[in-house]
């Protein structure tokens, strides 16, 4: 009885494992992409990139993986877009050119809305949430849904 838990306790590990390495791969893909000049440290499923511009990415990987992005700014930089679409095509396998007026779309019904934005495009999806009054003015997120 113990025997085949542990073989299952060892696969576990082994495909955790793998998902990490894939991670890493990506945060690093997504470092020299944006200019950084690596990626950051992991913390748990997350990982920080900090773009040559200042803008600072977060790689989540879950289930799928998600890059977001934050802004204390009143209007996220035309950089923090640039770099968040520049992410975000790596992450769901879409060319920039159809991740960019997704996002944007996302900001500004988040913005005029005062909601999250939620958009679903071809099995992937791209979110805002803004806040006038708050210290994080802007947060946005794209990344594939899960299919399980």
């Amino acid at each position: 009885m113990l025997r085949p838990l542990l073989a299952a306790l060892f696969l576990l590990s082994i495909a955790a494992q793998a998902r990490a390495d894939e991670c890493d791969a990506l945060a690093a893909r997504i470092a020299q992409a944006t200019g950084a000049k690596k990626a950051g440290r992991r913390v748990g499923p997350s990982m920080d990139v900090r773009a040559a511009s200042g803008v600072k990415l977060d790689l989540t990987c879950r289930a799928q993986p998600i890059v977001q992005a934050s802004s204390s700014d009143p209007s996220p930089s035309a950089e923090y877009f640039r770099e968040l679409t520049i992410a975000a095509e790596l992450v769901v396998g879409e060319p920039a050119s159809v991740v960019q007026p997704i996002l944007a779309r996302a900001y500004r019904t988040a913005l005029s809305e005062g909601r999250k934005s939620f958009i679903q495009q071809n099995g992937w999806s791209a979110s805002c949430y803004t806040d006038s009054a708050g210290s994080l003015r802007t947060l946005c997120s794209v990344g594939r849904i899960p299919t399980e």
